[in-house]
């Protein structure tokens, strides 16, 4: 059994999705992913299309969106994810369970060489059906603290700048003209001024 560079991206990235979870960051973007990785973003696409069909992750869209694990990374086995994109565990497809082929022996119960690839494949299948997304990201993250070194993925979300809502701007006030004195007023001023004249003549 070989891993292929498309799955070895699939584990990676969810490996990348689990450790930012456990960092308190559950979205993660597909540029940080493929920036991190050194890969043409259409090339993730292409596999984060599979994960959601297979319901491993979901997506949120928007400025603030990205893909999240659809499911407990307790949840995800390594196994289910490799038979996702590169197909059977068997070394050999007279011993698969999933895509068996027969082979050309006449009998295959006296096959030897079966025999020793079956025992190949119960080893295999052993280590990633029982190996969970949580305990890869848990060995991971145990290594990354005992070493002391920075995890990429969650450096990399932490240097994203971000971006602070803009504020509305203030409203101009508007400046009223003062207002014109009417012709009642100007009356009422000229009705007390004779008043005002007879008062300076009495003293």
């Amino acid at each position: 059994m070989k891993v292929s560079k498309r799955c070895q991206y699939a584990l990676r990235a969810l490996i990348d999705m689990g450790i930012a979870q456990a960092s308190g960051r559950a979205l993660l973007r597909l540029g940080d992913l493929a920036a991190k990785e050194n890969l043409p973003i259409k090339f993730l696409e292409q596999i984060f299309v599979q994960l959601k069909g297979a319901g491993f992750v979901e997506s949120k869209r928007g400025k603030q969106g990205g893909y999240f694990l659809a499911v407990a990374a307790s949840e995800i086995t390594l196994g289910e994810v490799i038979r996702l994109l590169d197909g059977s565990l068997a070394p050999i497809q007279c011993v698969s369970r999933t895509e068996y082929e027969r082979c050309t022996c006449e009998d295959e119960s006296c096959c030897g060489l079966r025999a020793v690839m079956a025992e190949v494949h119960r080893a295999v299948t052993g280590i990633l059906d029982h190996t969970t997304l949580a305990d890869t990201v848990r060995s991971t993250l145990r290594k990354v603290r005992r070493n002391r070194v920075k995890i990429p993925i969650v450096e990399m979300v932490s240097r994203r700048p971000h971006k602070k809502p803009r504020r509305p701007a203030p409203k101009e006030k508007t400046v009223r003209p003062p207002r014109k004195k009417t012709g009642s007023i100007a009356k009422k001023r000229a009705v007390l001024n004779p008043k005002q004249k007879r008062s300076k003549t009495n003293l």
